[in-house]
C-alpha cells in the first residue's frame, strides 16, 4: 500500500470520527427546540454534551489539518470550491461555542431564549451543509484543468446534494435523540425514545434512496457492503430503541453514521475531488498528495499521538457517563 492510500484511509477515519461525535452534538442542539418543553429541559439536553462538545470539535481541526498536510491540492480545491458553505459552517461553530458559554451568564428569560435559538440554528445549518458538501464531493463538481472550481454557488445544491444534506440532518438528529435517551432520565428520556422512533424511520428511507443512488453512480463491492451495514444498523438501532436498550441503540445509530460516510469515501476512492467537466482533471490520491517524506513524518507522529488522544477522550466520556434529569438542575436556573 502506498502512503498516499494509507493517508486517504486515515483522513476518512478522522472525518468519519468527527461526524460520529459531532453528529449527536448537532442532534442535541436541534432537539433543544424539537423536544424540550421549557428552559430547564433545554438545559438538561445541553448539559448532556456540555463536557464533551468542544473535544468533539477537535476532530474537525485534526481532519482538516491532516487533509491540508497530506493532500494540499485536495484541501485547496475543497476549501475554495465550497468557500461559502464552509464559511457558514465556521460562523455557526463560532456562534454555537459562544452560545454554550454565554447562555448561563445571565438569568433573563429573553437572554437565554436568544442563545438557545442560536444553538438550534447553528446546529441545524452545519448538519445540513456537511451532507451537501460530501455529497457534492462524491458526485463531482465543475473543476477545470487548473484545479479551480468554475461553477456557481447554486450549482452546489443539486438534487443529489440536497438529498445528502437532508440525510445528514435527519441522521444526526436521530443520533442525538438516541444519545439523549442514553443520557437522561424521566420524561425527557421517554420523549427522546419517541422522537428517535420517528426520526429513525425517516432516516431509513432517506438513507436507502441516497445510498442506493450513490452505489449506482460510483459504487463497488466494498461500498455495497457499507450500504448494507448502514441499513442494517439503522434497523437495529430502531429495534434497540423500542426494547429500551439505549446503549445498543446509540452504538447502532453511530454505526449508521460510520457506515454511511465510509460508503461515501469508498465510492470516492481513488479520486478525492472528481471533475464533472473532464475526468482527466479530477484530483486523485496520487496527483493531490504531498511528498513521500512528508507523509512518512506524518505517519510516525500519528502513530505516537493518536492513541493518546483516543485514550484521553474515552476517559472523558467515562467520567461524565451518568444520566441527568430536571431534578439535577438547581431551581435558581
Amino acid at each position: 500500500m502506498h502512503l498516499h492510500d494509507l493517508w486517504f484511509i486515515l483522513i476518512a477515519v478522522l472525518w468519519t470520527g468527527y461526524f460520529f461525535l459531532e453528529g449527536f452534538d448537532f442532534g442535541i442542539g436541534i432537539l433543544t427546540r424539537l423536544m424540550a418543553r421549557d428552559t430547564t429541559e433545554r438545559r438538561v439536553l445541553i448539559n448532556t454534551i456540555g463536557p464533551v462538545w468542544d473535544g468533539n470539535e477537535v476532530w474537525l481541526i485534526t481532519a482538516a489539518g491532516a487533509t491540508f498536510a497530506a493532500f494540499p491540492d485536495w484541501y485547496a480545491t475543497l476549501f475554495s470550491s465550497f468557500y461559502l458553505p464552509l464559511l457558514i459552517i465556521l460562523i455557526c461553530l463560532i456562534v454555537r461555542g459562544v452560545a454554550f458559554e454565554y447562555r448561563a451568564k445571565r438569568t433573563g428569560e429573553r437572554w437565554q431564549r436568544n442563545w438557545e435559538l442560536a444553538i438550534f440554528w447553528t446546529s441545524l445549518l452545519p448538519a445540513f451543509l456537511w451532507g451537501v458538501i460530501f455529497a457534492d464531493m462524491v458526485r463531482g463538481i465543475a473543476i477545470d484543468q487548473h484545479q479551480s472550481y468554475v461553477g456557481g454557488f447554486g450549482d452546489l445544491f443539486g438534487l443529489y446534494a440536497v438529498l445528502g444534506g437532508l440525510l445528514t440532518l435527519v441522521l444526526f438528529t436521530f443520533h442525538g435523540a438516541v444519545f439523549a435517551s442514553l443520557k437522561t432520565v424521566g420524561g425527557i428520556r421517554a420523549r427522546a425514545r419517541t422522537r428517535a422512533r420517528a426520526l429513525g424511520g425517516v432516516t431509513a428511507v432517506l438513507a436507502l434512496v441516497f445510498l442506493i443512488w450513490t452505489q449506482a453512480h460510483s459504487g463497488d463491492g466494498w461500498s455495497l457492503g457499507a450500504l448494507i451495514v448502514a441499513v442494517a444498523a439503522t434497523a437495529g438501532a430502531l429495534i434497540a430503541n423500542e426494547v429500551g436498550r439505549d446503549g445498543w441503540a446509540f452504538v447502532l445509530s453511530g454505526l449508521t453514521v460510520v457506515a454511511s460516510f465510509a460508503m461515501l469515501f469508498l465510492s470516492l476512492f481513488p479520486d478525492v475531488m472528481p471533475s464533472t467537466l473532464n475526468a482527466d482533471w479530477s484530483l486523485t490520491v496520487a496527483n493531490a498528495s504531498s511528498a513521500s517524506y512528508t507523509l512518512t513524518v506524518m505517519t510516525v507522529v500519528t502513530a505516537v499521538f493518536l492513541p493518546v488522544v483516543l485514550l484521553y477522550q474515552c476517559w472523558t466520556y467515562w467520567v461524565f457517563r451518568k444520566r441527568i434529569g430536571v431534578q439535577h438542575i438547581p431551581a435558581a436556573h
